[in-house]
């Protein structure tokens, strides 16, 4: 094993991070998995951050780059909101990481889910990959875990769907892409935002669903190799 890996490279979110519209609000999800290179910094990151009162934003990439744009975004928002005297609505809260990604496209290595709630048009899922597009939609995945989780998002996600559905299905899609995906793992965190407020759950990852092929937490060693493994296949 080549044990020469540089521990000064950028610290690297290798990802997962999902929106998701329902019937009232949007649900945001992230794994909690910061690496750098193949060394886990961080094992129980936040990745999603709150912008305002009603909209928060999903990071993925580097998490340096991310942070910053997080931390313009927000202070501009803060002006704008004295400057007109009612909340930013999530359009221009999305536009503002827009800019900021567009304009700094050269330097910035990070791709961005935006999403929140507004008395106009309700719950909104942005989705700003690299580069700076930005494009809205029912639901966006982002990160490296997402490669696996297209195929499922386009059979199990639906309109019109319930609070508890719409939770219930990040939380399943991010703990398929955390049992494939190396770079992600960790707990996952959902955001949901909806007329009502804000509302924060965690999921640690003893009680995330076990699929296919994957072992179940153990305390030690010797448990594992005692254990006989009885993964289930995935049953949507």
């Amino acid at each position: 094993m080549d044990q020469n890996f540089d521990l000064s490279a950028p610290h690297s979110m290798g990802t997962t991070i999902i929106g998701v519209t329902y019937n009232g609000g949007v649900v945001l999800g992230a794994d909690s998995r910061t690496s750098t290179g193949v060394y886990v910094a961080n094992r129980a990151s936040d990745k999603i951050t709150q912008l305002t009162d009603n909209v928060y934003v999903c990071r993925s990439g580097s998490a340096a780059d991310s942070q910053i744009v997080s931390d313009y975004v927000r202070y501009f928002l803060h002006q704008h909101t004295i400057q007109l005297g009612r909340p930013a609505t999530v359009k221009v809260a999305a536009n503002l990481v827009r800019l900021l990604s567009y304009n700094n496209k050269n330097m910035l290595q990070t791709g961005l889910i935006v999403g929140g709630w507004d008395k106009f048009e309700g719950g909104q899922i942005f989705g700003i990959p690299l580069g700076g597009t930005i494009i809205q939609q029912p639901f966006a995945i982002g990160g490296s875990g997402s490669s696996y989780l297209y195929g499922f998002f386009d059979q199990a996600w639906k309109e019109g769907m319930t609070k508890e559905e719409a939770e219930q299905l990040v939380v399943k899609a991010v703990s398929l892409a955390i049992a494939r995906d190396g770079a992600s793992g960790g707990v996952v965190r959902t955001v949901i935002i909806n007329s009502e407020g804000v509302t924060r759950n965690f999921y640690p990852g003893d009680t995330l669903p076990i699929w296919h092929e994957e072992l179940e937490a153990q305390n030690s060693l010797l448990d594992i190799l005692n254990a006989s493994p009885s993964p289930e296949p995935m049953n949507i």
